[in-house]
């Protein structure tokens, strides 16, 4: 029988919640793996309070939970903690993003989840790490990004640092917790051994850092990173630039050897062999009549078309700087469903970003449902754990387990 996807017949205990695991985990499924979603009562994952609600599911909970099954339990009960136990048993891999050590204190820590089932994978993904001394704190997106030097390099250098409105940190940290896993899972089918797997969003940020770090570093601080605005800290031309009208901006990158050869393309040769340009550093310096020069350029033109056209003709890097509902109609992003429409018990049809991972021999998305929340309670301590209904509906009762699934039929 051939796999409906690559990871078919793994099994994942998934203990994690709002973006950075939920991402990995969600990945996960959409390749084919099974996620069995651990929310802890009464509420479960709190993504499922945030905007937008309809009928028993939030949208922000939709996109990153997909595909997955719902277990709702009580771990401070001694039999929801001996449900998470059996299960620890029955899976290839347990995720986490609780705050460092909370798990530990759960119960299934990494030596009492190997003492279970010696072959795991253990995947701890946190705001700042498992060891060091941040890493007891509350970690979020945003609070890695400002410990990690990044927010401090966005913005304008007589203002605010600028708050990014998406969420690159925790996705970024969610792909790095895919890898690692996966590379796990790959060394245990060549040695049978299972590991331990820590990630933190600040290692992932930091990890980010192409230039600054390195740049500080062996100029022996004489250049320090700082926030430049719209342009690059250290090359130039390289960054947003305005063309015609308020709202039109684009994005450029010209390489420090092609810059003669751009100025004879905006018409100006002269500016490639003027000692005020002729190097970098030199740009850097004269920074404002460069700008002028490529501004003056834009909106000289008759249309956005018209420059994308003559600069993709040049082959000179530009991309315009696009607003989500134009990112939503663009032909490109439609072809490779980079946005998509699926279909969902609560909304109906939703437009979601793309699976980014694509491979030549599954190249069919698979239908996946978005839980409700202690959806799959019969299905997986039935099959899994073979209990019976009437065990279920006992540890229901008793409040180890919950459930609300609406009645969608008759809503």
């Amino acid at each position: 029988m051939t796999n409906q996807h690559v990871m078919e017949g793994f099994r994942v205990l998934d203990f994690t919640q709002v973006v950075a695991g939920p991402t990995t985990t969600r990945l996960m499924a959409e390749m084919g793996a099974e996620i069995i979603k651990v929310e802890l009562m009464p509420i479960g994952d709190m993504t499922r309070t945030l905007p937008f609600q309809e009928t028993g599911n939030s949208s922000y909970f939709i996109q990153q939970n997909r595909g997955k099954k719902s277990i709702c339990i009580n771990p401070k009960t001694e039999k929801g903690m001996k449900i998470l136990r059996d299960l620890v048993a029955k899976v290839d891999v347990l995720i986490e993003n609780f705050a460092a050590g909370v798990i530990g204190r759960m119960g299934l820590g990494y030596e009492q989840v190997k003492a279970i089932n010696p072959n795991i994978i253990m995947c701890s993904i946190s705001g700042f790490g498992q060891t060091g001394p941040l890493s007891n704190k509350p970690g979020y997106d945003l609070i890695a990004a400002s410990y990690a030097g990044v927010l401090d390099n966005i913005g304008y250098p007589d203002g605010y640092p600028v708050f990014p409105q998406l969420a690159l940190g925790d996705a970024t940290t969610g792909i790095h917790a895919l890898a690692a896993i996966n590379a796990a899972l790959l060394y245990r089918e060549r040695t049978g051994e299972g590991q331990f797997v820590d990630i933190s969003l600040l290692d992932s940020y930091y990890h980010q850092h192409e230039m600054a770090v390195q740049s500080y570093s062996v100029t022996k601080g004489a250049f320090v990173p700082k926030r430049t605005g719209h342009h690059h800290f250290i090359l130039h031309p390289l960054g947003i630039y305005k063309g015609r009208g308020d709202e039109e901006y684009y994005s450029i990158i010209i390489p420090p050897t092609g810059w003669a050869d751009f100025c004879a393309f905006l018409g100006k040769p002269e500016y490639g062999e003027d000692p005020r340009f002729d190097t970098n550093e030199a740009r850097m310096e004269n920074h404002q009549p460069i700008v002028d020069l490529i501004e003056d350029w834009l909106c000289a033109q008759p249309s956005r078309e018209v420059i994308l056209e003559k600069f993709e003709e040049a082959r000179y890097a530009i991309g315009p700087v696009l607003t989500v509902p134009e990112t939503m109609e663009h032909p490109h992003f439609i072809e490779r469903r980079v946005v998509r429409t699926v279909a969902d018990r609560s909304f109906g049809e939703i437009e979601i970003p793309g699976m980014p991972l694509r491979f030549s021999k599954f190249s069919e998305e698979l239908t996946l449902e978005t839980p409700f929340l202690g959806e799959h309670n019969n299905e997986i301590l039935g099959e899994l754990l073979s209990m019976d209904a009437d065990e279920i509906e006992a540890l229901t009762s008793e409040g180890v387990l919950h459930s609300d699934v609406p009645d969608i039929e008759n809503a």
